[in-house]
């Protein structure tokens, strides 16, 4: 299947109303600080809905792979702003080219999982631009229990911020297998077709080859990983060698006070050579 990855775009500011308060900048640096998929994945969801249906309009609409902060001007003032790179599924991409829900709104929780910290749980896209989106959230901020999306926070203390207009572009993306993996998925496609005539024949043949193409398919990767600590290793022996070097040096030319000075050669003008 294709896969696709969108542009970085803006999807927050310092500053801009949230339903409970106003963003503030350490926000911003520690969502991406600490975001990662692996930790929690923030989704897309269309209007903030989470439907617990697969089949539902209100499904999830891709996955948010990364955020950062970059410095931007507003108005002639510097601010932070929180950017973000999305992976969409094909039909959040059909939806962006028919010019639907082309506003993003984050969903940013400032003491995610008791940590004390934010965090960015969610993506939404709606057309609610920011104009109306803030007046419904300031209200929201005044009101809570009038709120709209008091039923679509992640938790208690998740907030969303305002909808923004995104141009969102997407280049899709080829996931190449490494050398290895490449050898052994041939190793295994040869010994599953045609050209394997006699499986009684081929049968031992084809566990030692697949054992072997099971064993190397990591091998370009872990080779790159023992190049640099090998290359590493290499500098550290070179600076040692050189202290080495140095020190001895240092050492052949430094007078030992331990030891005592040769007492002077005693004679005169009267010696008598002998000629042996």
């Amino acid at each position: 299947m294709k896969k696709f990855r969108s542009n970085w775009f803006r999807v927050a500011v310092e500053g801009a109303t949230s339903d409970k308060r106003t963003i503030k900048r350490s926000w911003l640096e520690q969502a991406a600080k600490n975001f990662n998929p692996s930790t929690y994945g923030a989704r897309i969801w269309l209007e903030h809905f989470r439907s617990l249906l697969p089949d539902s309009p209100f499904k999830a609409y891709g996955d948010v792979l990364a955020v950062k902060t970059e410095e931007v001007d507003i108005n002639g003032q510097k601010k932070l702003a929180l950017f973000a790179q999305v992976e969409p599924t094909p039909e959040l991409i059909a939806m962006n080219k028919a010019k639907q829900k082309i506003y993003t709104s984050i969903e940013i929780d400032d003491s995610f999982a008791d940590t004390g910290e934010a965090y960015i749980v969610g993506l939404a896209v709606t057309d609610s631009p920011a104009s109306l989106g803030t007046d419904v959230l300031a209200f929201s901020a005044q009101k809570p229990d009038a709120s709209p999306f008091k039923d679509r926070h992640y938790s208690a203390t998740s907030m969303f911020t305002e909808a923004v207009e995104t141009e969102l572009k997407f280049e899709e993306i080829e996931e190449k297998p490494s050398i290895g993996a490449q050898l052994f998925n041939k190793v295994q496609a040869l010994l599953t077709g045609k050209q394997a005539k006699d499986d009684t024949e081929f049968a031992q043949i084809g566990e030692a080859v697949e054992a072997i193409a099971e064993h190397v398919k990591d091998l370009p990767d872990q080779l790159a990983a023992e190049k640099k600590f090998s290359a590493g290793l290499k500098t550290q022996l070179d600076q040692v060698s050189t202290e080495l070097t140095e020190l001895k040096n240092k050492l052949s030319t430094t007078q030992d006070h331990s030891q005592k000075t040769r007492p002077p050669v005693t004679g005169g003008d009267k010696q008598v050579m002998t000629d042996c």
